[in-house]
């Protein structure tokens, strides 16, 4: 005879699963956050600046953006901005930077 399987047991193991990954994802965001020097952004910019992202549906400009993140994963762009370049010059280009930015990654 077999013997007859927990699913309580295993229900619950997934339940923990899922809350630890939830986890990591949200601090793997929140350093991702400091290391992108988008820390020195007010949480209002970050969520606004966020959702145009979001809302974003250029396809050279979302291109763009990726080949950007590509080359700062790949650790290319991943020297640290100094705190008075972020909090001046770095920070000020975050919101409204994400069409800038994307000019000039797609004219590079």
């Amino acid at each position: 005879m077999r013997k007859p399987r927990d699913f309580d047991a295993e229900l619950k193991s997934l339940e923990d699963k899922a809350k630890d990954l939830k986890a990591r994802k949200v601090q793997q965001l929140g350093e991702l956050v400091i290391s992108t020097g988008a820390d020195a952004l007010s949480a209002d910019e970050l969520a606004g600046a966020l959702i145009v992202l979001a809302e974003t549906k250029d396809a050279g400009k979302r291109e763009a953006w990726a080949k950007r993140g590509a080359a700062f994963f790949q650790g290319r762009s991943r020297r640290p901005v100094p705190a008075p370049e972020r909090a001046a010059g770095g920070a000020a280009t975050q919101p409204g930077g994400a069409e800038p930015a994307s000019g000039g990654a797609g004219a590079t």
